[in-house]
């Protein structure tokens, strides 16, 4: 499949401000870039650096004013799709040394609080289809919810309140793949569905291959609004905390945000 991308950001800032942008997609082997181009108003300092787990770039800016972000790419999906409820679970001693920090508790996702819940909501079942039972857990129990979350919001939150954005949901389906010694982690992601149009966040969770031979990390959204076929990949990290599309180390004032992703 092959997508459109555009990302128009504008923000205002009245002294000099440092700003770590995450918003190109990456250049990884299960997605190609066909053509991008990004465009920034004057900046004192551009400069891109790598992200986590070696998946896509930062860009390091310092500027002040008014900053006019312009990201335009057309991106083909090269991803290698499975049926990720058929998958086993790799056991913990064979897990490659990368995705151990992933089963940890982070920022956003406190996985050790819900140890009791998995065991007795999920008990049965091992794997892939684990996975796809607590992606259907939340689907039956959670309600999309703009504006009901911020950035202070944990995983442990929408779980009580059972309500949230994409954000949420991945934070929810983190914890509980984490609490059964799964690794996973946050993908920050474009989908041509979502709605409303937006950055979107999903978890990727990491099993075995159905020969046993080795693992592989496969993309899950909780939300339903997105499939691994056609999603892109930004950046991935512990939590919503290590892939923010912008980080501002200073004030910033949003003046306009859109993001459009179509297919080609």
């Amino acid at each position: 499949m092959t997508l459109d991308l555009h990302v128009t950001l504008t923000y205002d800032m009245e002294v000099p401000t440092d700003i770590l942008l995450q918003v190109e997609a990456a250049a990884i082997p299960e997605q190609r870039i066909e053509s991008a181009h990004i465009q920034a108003s004057h900046c004192d300092h551009f400069v891109r650096v790598a992200a986590l787990d070696g998946i896509g770039d930062r860009i390091w800016l310092r500027t002040s004013g008014r900053l006019s972000i312009d990201y335009r790419a057309r991106m083909t999906v090269l991803r290698d799709l499975a049926d990720v409820a058929t998958l086993p679970q790799m056991p913990l001693h064979q897990l490659p040394g990368e995705t151990v920090q992933y089963l940890f508790d982070s920022h956003y996702c406190p996985a050790t609080k819900f140890h009791s819940f998995v065991d007795t909501e999920f008990g049965e079942l091992s794997g892939g289809a684990r996975i796809a039972a607590m992606q259907g857990w939340i689907a039956e129990h959670f309600t999309y919810q703009s504006g009901s979350s911020d950035a202070t919001t944990t995983a442990l939150d929408s779980f009580v309140t059972r309500h949230g954005v994409c954000r949420d949901y991945a934070h929810v389906m983190i914890v509980l793949a984490r609490a059964c010694s799964i690794p996973a982690r946050f993908a920050s992601v474009y989908a041509p569905d979502v709605t409303p149009q937006d950055f979107h966040a999903v978890a990727e969770v990491f099993l075995a291959n159905p020969d046993g031979a080795g693992g592989a990390w496969h993309l899950v959204d909780p939300t339903g609004m997105a499939t691994a076929a056609d999603m892109v990949k930004i950046g991935v990290g512990r939590d919503a905390l290590d892939v923010a599309f912008l980080t501002a180390f200073g004030t910033v004032e949003l003046v306009e945000q859109q993001v459009s992703v179509k297919r080609a």
